[in-house]
C-alpha cells in the first residue's frame, strides 16, 4: 500500500444554501473519520468559503472552486487567491471540466491560475480528465499529458499539490471508469510525472479519482495502487460523502 495519504474531496459545484450547507458541516463534523489516516476537503461556491470555514472541523481543508491569475483588477465576477486566503480557504481546484469545457477554458489559462494560485500560497487540485470522442479515438494519453504539461511547468513545489484525474465521460453521468481503467490511466500519469518532474514528485504526488465516485464503488476504486483518493461531485452532497471519506478506513 501506497505510504501517500488518502485524500477525499467533496466539490459542492454551484449548489446549497446556508441552510443546506449546515446540514452538510454537521454531517461531517459528527462523523466518524479518521484524519489521520484521511485528509478531507469541502468546496462550497465562493460566497460560502468563509461561513463553511467558520463551523466545519478546523482539521477539513476548504477549497474554492476556481480563482483567477491575478490578485486584483478590472475582472467583474472572478476571485483571487489572496481572497479566498481571506475567507479561510487553504485549496483552489483549478481546471475542473467544466471550467474547461463550459467556460471555455484553455490549458495555458489553467497553467498561469496554478502558477499564481500557488506563489499566493494556496495549494492546488488541479483537475485533468479526457472527453468521451478522445477515449474512443485512443487519445486518452496524450489528451491528459498535454494538461498536465501545462500544469507541472507552472508548478515550483509540488508538496502543495494534489492531482486529480477526471474523465469528462464520467462526470455526473453515472458511468465509472472500472477500477482498472482508472488505475491504468493514473499509473501512466506517475510514470509521466518521473519522466518529465522526477521519481520523487512522482512517489508523493497525490493523484485523485473523480467521475461519478460513490459509496458503492469508492472501494474497489480505492484498492488500486495508484489512486490515492477521490474528488467527489454529486455524492459530496449526501451522507455517502462519509462512507467514501472512509473507503480506505
Amino acid at each position: 500500500m501506497s505510504q501517500r495519504k488518502f485524500f477525499v474531496g467533496g466539490n459542492w459545484k454551484m449548489n446549497n444554501l446556508k441552510k443546506d450547507n449546515e446540514k452538510l458541516i454537521d454531517l461531517i463534523n459528527n462523523a466518524n473519520i479518521n484524519y489521520d489516516q484521511t485528509e478531507v476537503l469541502v468546496s462550497p461556491p465562493a460566497l460560502y468559503l468563509d461561513f463553511v470555514r467558520q463551523k466545519i472541523n478546523p482539521q477539513v481543508h476548504v477549497a474554492a472552486q476556481n480563482c483567477y491569475k491575478v490578485e486584483k483588477g478590472a475582472f467583474t465576477g472572478d476571485i483571487s487567491p489572496a481572497m479566498i486566503k481571506d475567507c479561510g480557504g487553504d485549496f483552489v481546484i483549478l481546471g475542473h471540466s467544466e471550467r474547461r469545457n463550459v467556460f471555455g477554458e484553455s490549458d495555458q489559462l489553467i497553467g498561469e491560475k496554478v502558477k499564481h494560485a500557488l506563489e499566493s500560497g494556496l495549494n492546488v487540485l488541479p483537475c485533468i480528465g479526457e472527453k468521451l470522442e478522445e477515449r474512443e479515438a485512443g487519445k486518452t494519453e496524450e489528451v491528459v499529458f498535454r494538461q498536465m504539461k501545462h500544469i507541472a511547468d507552472n508548478i515550483k513545489d509540488w508538496a502543495k499539490v494534489v492531482i486529480a484525474y477526471e474523465p469528462v465521460w464520467a462526470i455526473g453521468t453515472g458511468k465509472t471508469a472500472s477500477p482498472q481503467q482508472a488505475q491504468d490511466v493514473h499509473a501512466q500519469l506517475r510514470k509521466w510525472l518521473a519522466s518529465n518532474v522526477s521519481q520523487a514528485v512522482a512517489d508523493s504526488t497525490r493523484i485523485l479519482y473523480g467521475g461519478s465516485v460513490t459509496a458503492a464503488n469508492a472501494k474497489e476504486l480505492a484498492t488500486q495502487p495508484d489512486i490515492d483518493g477521490f474528488l467527489v461531485g454529486g455524492a459530496s452532497l449526501k451522507p455517502e460523502i462519509v462512507d467514501i471519506i472512509n473507503a480506505r478506513a
